[in-house]
Protein backbone atom coordinates (compact mmCIF):
# COMPACT_ATOMS: atom_id res chain seq x y z
CA UNK A 1 0.00 0.00 0.00
CA UNK A 2 1.43 3.38 -0.97
CA UNK A 3 0.89 6.45 1.14
CA UNK A 4 -0.04 9.70 -0.50
CA UNK A 5 1.01 13.09 0.75
CA UNK A 6 -1.99 15.12 1.98
CA UNK A 7 -2.96 17.81 -0.54
CA UNK A 8 -2.29 20.72 1.82
CA UNK A 9 1.29 19.49 2.48
CA UNK A 10 1.92 19.01 -1.22
CA UNK A 11 0.63 22.52 -1.97
CA UNK A 12 2.85 24.00 0.76
CA UNK A 13 5.91 22.16 -0.60
CA UNK A 14 5.26 23.38 -4.14
CA UNK A 15 4.73 26.96 -2.96
CA UNK A 16 8.01 26.86 -1.05
CA UNK A 17 9.88 25.53 -4.07
CA UNK A 18 8.39 28.26 -6.22
CA UNK A 19 9.51 31.00 -3.82
CA UNK A 20 13.02 29.59 -3.65
CA UNK A 21 13.20 29.68 -7.44
CA UNK A 22 12.19 33.34 -7.38
CA UNK A 23 14.86 34.47 -4.94
CA UNK A 24 17.16 37.27 -6.01
CA UNK A 25 20.84 37.49 -5.20
CA UNK A 26 21.99 36.08 -1.85
CA UNK A 27 21.14 38.44 0.98
CA UNK A 28 18.18 39.99 -0.82
CA UNK A 29 14.51 39.58 -0.08
CA UNK A 30 12.49 36.90 -1.80
CA UNK A 31 10.39 38.54 -4.48
CA UNK A 32 7.76 37.10 -6.74
CA UNK A 33 8.55 37.25 -10.45
CA UNK A 34 6.22 36.97 -13.36
CA UNK A 35 6.89 34.60 -16.22
CA UNK A 36 7.67 37.65 -18.35
CA UNK A 37 10.37 38.80 -15.94
CA UNK A 38 11.93 35.35 -15.93
CA UNK A 39 11.98 35.32 -19.73
CA UNK A 40 13.44 38.83 -19.83
CA UNK A 41 16.18 37.82 -17.38
CA UNK A 42 16.94 34.71 -19.43
CA UNK A 43 17.09 36.82 -22.60
CA UNK A 44 19.44 39.33 -20.97
CA UNK A 45 21.69 36.52 -19.75
CA UNK A 46 21.72 34.80 -23.14
CA UNK A 47 22.50 38.02 -25.01
CA UNK A 48 25.27 38.94 -22.61
CA UNK A 49 26.85 35.48 -22.74
CA UNK A 50 26.76 35.68 -26.56
CA UNK A 51 28.42 39.10 -26.46
CA UNK A 52 31.12 37.79 -24.11
CA UNK A 53 31.68 34.72 -26.29
CA UNK A 54 31.94 36.91 -29.38
CA UNK A 55 34.69 39.04 -27.87
CA UNK A 56 38.16 37.61 -28.54
CA UNK A 57 39.61 39.15 -25.35
CA UNK A 58 36.95 37.94 -22.91
CA UNK A 59 36.27 34.35 -21.94
CA UNK A 60 32.57 33.59 -21.60
CA UNK A 61 33.61 30.37 -19.87
CA UNK A 62 35.33 32.28 -17.06
CA UNK A 63 32.57 34.84 -16.53
CA UNK A 64 29.39 33.85 -14.73
CA UNK A 65 26.29 35.94 -15.47
CA UNK A 66 23.36 36.04 -13.04
CA UNK A 67 20.33 38.17 -13.87
CA UNK A 68 17.41 38.96 -11.57
CA UNK A 69 14.75 41.50 -12.52
CA UNK A 70 17.15 43.20 -14.95
CA UNK A 71 19.97 43.42 -12.40
CA UNK A 72 23.09 41.67 -13.68
CA UNK A 73 25.86 40.24 -11.52
CA UNK A 74 29.18 39.34 -13.13
CA UNK A 75 31.48 36.90 -11.32
CA UNK A 76 34.63 35.15 -12.40
CA UNK A 77 38.08 36.05 -13.65
CA UNK A 78 39.53 38.41 -16.23
CA UNK A 79 43.17 39.18 -17.09
CA UNK A 80 43.13 42.97 -16.65
CA UNK A 81 41.24 45.93 -15.23
CA UNK A 82 40.50 47.04 -18.82
CA UNK A 83 38.81 43.68 -19.52
CA UNK A 84 36.83 43.96 -16.27
CA UNK A 85 35.51 47.32 -17.45
CA UNK A 86 34.88 45.96 -20.96
CA UNK A 87 32.73 43.13 -19.60
CA UNK A 88 30.72 45.60 -17.52
CA UNK A 89 30.28 47.91 -20.51
CA UNK A 90 29.00 44.98 -22.60
CA UNK A 91 26.48 44.17 -19.88
CA UNK A 92 25.25 47.76 -19.64
CA UNK A 93 24.61 47.83 -23.41
CA UNK A 94 22.19 44.89 -23.28
CA UNK A 95 18.57 46.00 -23.57
CA UNK A 96 16.68 45.58 -20.30
CA UNK A 97 19.70 45.79 -17.99
CA UNK A 98 18.93 48.04 -15.01
CA UNK A 99 22.18 47.68 -13.09
CA UNK A 100 25.45 45.78 -13.15
CA UNK A 101 27.17 44.39 -10.05
CA UNK A 102 30.69 43.72 -11.32
CA UNK A 103 32.39 41.18 -9.04
CA UNK A 104 35.00 40.10 -11.60
CA UNK A 105 38.45 39.46 -10.20
CA UNK A 106 41.56 40.59 -12.09
CA UNK A 107 44.05 37.70 -12.16
CA UNK A 108 46.70 38.83 -14.61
Amino acid sequence: MTRRLPAHLLAAALAGATLVGCAGFPGTQVTERTAGQAVDDATIGTRLKAALAGDPELSALKINVDTTQGNVRLRGEVKSLALRRKAEDLARKIEGVKSVDNQLVVTG
